[in-house]
């Protein structure tokens, strides 16, 4: 525990005004402090423990790879200018009037800017071309999605366009504020024009490679699969998913369509009903205990979706949410990601609370969709089920740009249009933001839904063989729940005993002799 405590508290870099340092000497001196971390693990007699503690003792390893890794191969402050704006746009979306403890720091925060980029020039000395494309569209443009970001009737364009909302606001709301407003404008378009001048010398691949992804599928994502394997699961669910697609569309040929709603009001009230009918369906059929400190309604526990009216019409998850909010309700609502991570908070145990894997929130949140076709959520809902199957063909299609990206057999690009190929109601815009998530965060998140939620299907099947008529699907749920957020290899592991999967996992290969042995 010591040593994970240590770990734990150092591997978040701690900023000044704000600001993290990603210069040489201080990327330097991290990279050898992670290998004195690494140092002090074989240290311990892992075989003679039980397994829940190797599960800890893997999950941990596993952390520290994953430093490792964006230490040595995708360094995100090197390689990507995405990070730097990201960053700072988040800093734009502050209300104002600050009050006399918030405004220091970030008055701070907005003096820091011009030296920020000005350090971020030298640090990007190695940016990939769909790295820099990324980047340079959304200093200019909204992404017309709007994830994370506050509501306005016309999205801002960009980074500068956020910057732009920001100076309008202070103008009448703290004024004070302006000359840092502006100063930060300006270091903020000449980032832009600096980054679309060198864009002709920015040309290597965005994505690690076959060898490096392979490695990190293993040591960090502790999957049971090769890059190879997922590929070929993935072919084969986006097949499934498109015929039982395309067979449900004739099964229901004779039934209306589902309609968008035509007022905020009529969409809230859906929101409201699917809400209502999936608590009481949770329960009514067993199927996940439901704890007293859930919040009783939608509005205190959170919602992807939020009526919007767009030019151009409603983006790919509006159309499907708008149509029926139960496929994105039950998997990032409830109970999906916002159910999962209030119980996640009430995780007691010393590091499997600190620890979250998207194998296991991504796979929860995509297993539910299938799960609660085949339990019977949508037996009055046809047309519903056909939602959950374009959801579930998207995510296969993801899996396969998401390796193929990070293989760099795709670029963003190819990615975007192999996705809206396969993809009813897909968009550029959800189609760009989506690739670009998926090829600037850590290795495999975009493949996670999808096979995340087969190896969940996998647990279950094992258990529910262990256990034959004791199981309880109820219990298995909330064991999910219970016991942290950590790799499925890893759950099932510790709930069954089943080794078949860690058995391999305990062949450590360190990151710097498997790059030197492929040559990456």
């Amino acid at each position: 525990m010591t040593l994970f405590d240590q770990f734990n508290s150092w591997k978040t870099p701690k900023a000044v005004d704000g600001i993290v340092d990603y210069s040489p000497a201080t990327v330097a001196r991290r990279r050898s402090e992670l290998a004195s971390f690494q140092a002090r693990l074989p240290d311990f007699a892992v075989a003679k423990w039980d397994r829940h503690q190797q599960v800890d003792y893997l999950a941990v390893r596993a952390q520290m790879d994953l430093q490792d890794f964006t230490l040595n191969i995708t360094k995100p402050w090197a390689r990507d200018p995405g990070m730097y704006i990201d960053d700072l746009q988040r800093l734009a979306y502050v209300d104002l009037p600050l009050d006399t403890t918030a405004r220091p720091p970030f008055q701070a925060r907005l003096k820091s800017i011009p030296a920020y980029l000005a350090q971020a020039r030298i640090n990007l000395d190695s940016v990939a071309a769909d790295y820099a494309d990324l980047a340079i569209h959304s200093l200019s443009n909204g992404d017309g999605v709007g994830h994370g970001m506050p509501y306005r009737s016309v999205e801002p364009a960009g980074l500068m366009g956020w910057f732009a909302d920001l100076r309008a606001r202070a103008a009448t709301q703290q004024p004070d504020l302006l000359p840092d407003i502006d100063a930060a404008q300006a270091a903020i378009a000449g980032f832009r024009d600096w980054l679309v001048t060198s864009r002709p010398g920015m040309t290597t691949a965005a994505g690690v490679g076959k060898p490096a992804y392979d490695w990190f599928l293993h040591h960090v994502r502790l999957m049971p699969y090769t890059s190879d394997e997922i590929v070929t699961l993935a072919e084969r669910e986006l097949e499934r998913h498109w015929a039982n697609y395309a067979t449900e569309r004739h099964r229901n040929r004779n039934l209306p369509e589902l309609e968008l709603p035509k007022s905020a009001e009529e969409y809230e009230a859906q929101l409201a009903g699917t809400d209502a009918k999936i608590r009481k369906w949770l329960k009514d059929e067993e199927i996940i205990t439901i704890p007293d400190y859930i919040p009783a309604s939608y509005q205190e526990v959170g919602f992807n979706a939020p009526w919007v009216v767009r030019p151009n019409g409603p983006m790919f998850w509006e159309q499907v949410q708008f149509r029926d909010v139960s496929p994105d309700h039950l998997h990032a609502t409830f109970p999906g990601h916002r159910f999962d991570g209030m119980t996640g908070r009430r995780v007691t145990h010393p590091i499997r609370r600190h620890i979250n894997d998207s194998g296991r929130t991504e796979g929860w949140g995509f297993y539910l969709e299938e799960s609660a076709v085949q339990l019977g959520l949508f037996d009055d809902r046809p047309r519903t089920r056909e939602l959950i199957y374009i959801f579930g063909l998207f995510r296969a299609a993801r899996t396969i740009g998401d390796v193929k990206m990070q293989r760099n057999e795709m670029t963003v690009g190819q990615a975007m249009e192999f996705w809206k190929e396969w993809t009813p109601y897909l968009d550029d815009n959800v189609a760009r933001v989506d690739a670009g998530i998926y090829i600037r965060r850590p290795p495999g998140y975009g493949m996670t839904y999808t096979i995340g939620s087969i190896q969940l299907q996998k647990m279950l099947v094992d258990r529910r063989r262990q256990l034959g008529e004791k199981f309880s699907i109820k219990d298995f749920h909330d064991y999910l729940m219970n016991t942290g957020r950590l790799p499925v290899s890893l759950l099932h592991y510790d709930l069954t005993g089943n080794d078949e999967e860690v058995r391999r996992l305990w062949t450590h290969v360190p990151l710097a002799k498997a790059m030197q042995t492929t040559g990456g």
